[in-house]
């Protein structure tokens, strides 16, 4: 049984992921307590919300340095999901210019479509082309549909990094893996079958 550590900085859909884990078999802490983090196996960063106050909560909370330790220095896995995805990227223009955790190189833009019948926010299913099965993507069949909520999307200049790509009105980013660092910008805990496989793959394989 895996100990996961979902991060709780106020921003999120914390319960579904909690639950999601739990009906995998595996042991869920919802805290922001950076010791009670600390005596997990792993962590989930999940997210609801701007990024500006995605970073200023993290920081209040005093969660940014105990975070940066675990995962950079110690090597603990992490699991970004959709907001908590772009907040591991260098910087957002969401309302302004704001700084993220550094952890991927990677930059967070609104969507800017020429397709009138597409909407922003982007919400619904789409399909996912992984690039490399990996971690996350093991088992699970090429083109699946996950469930993405989103106005703004992440560019990652480097490709070694990406796992998966989806389309809509342009192609983004919807997951990466780096070392201990995966994350995705759809909703694993709503995604059905592929979604929890997806979390299984993090929670046993990473």
């Amino acid at each position: 049984m895996t100990h996961v550590g979902i991060i709780d900085y106020g921003l999120g859909n914390l319960a579904s992921v909690s639950g999601a884990v739990e009906h995998l078999g595996h042991r869920a802490t919802v805290t922001s307590l950076p010791d009670a983090l600390a005596e997990t196996d792993k962590l989930i960063l999940p997210g609801v919300g701007a990024f500006g106050d995605g970073m200023h909560n993290l920081d209040r909370r005093g969660l940014i340095e105990p975070l940066t330790r675990m995962v950079r220095d110690q090597g603990k896995p992490i699991l970004g999901i959709c907001l908590g995805f772009q907040l591991l990227c260098r910087q957002s223009e969401e309302f302004g210019h704001h700084a993220g955790l550094c952890w991927v190189d990677g930059s967070v833009h609104r969507f800017q479509l020429d397709d009138p019948t597409l909407r922003i926010p982007h919400v619904g299913w789409n399909q996912c082309h992984w690039t490399r099965a990996g971690v996350l993507f093991a088992g699970i069949p090429q083109d699946a549909l996950f469930y993405f909520v989103h106005s703004y999307y992440m560019q990652c200049p480097d490709d070694n990094t990406v796992s998966a790509y989806c389309d809509y009105g342009r192609r983004f980013v919807a997951a990466l893996e780096k070392d201990n660092i995966f994350a995705t910008q759809f909703h694993p805990e709503k995604s059905q079958i592929h979604g929890l496989t997806l979390l299984r793959n993090f929670l046993e394989r990473a």
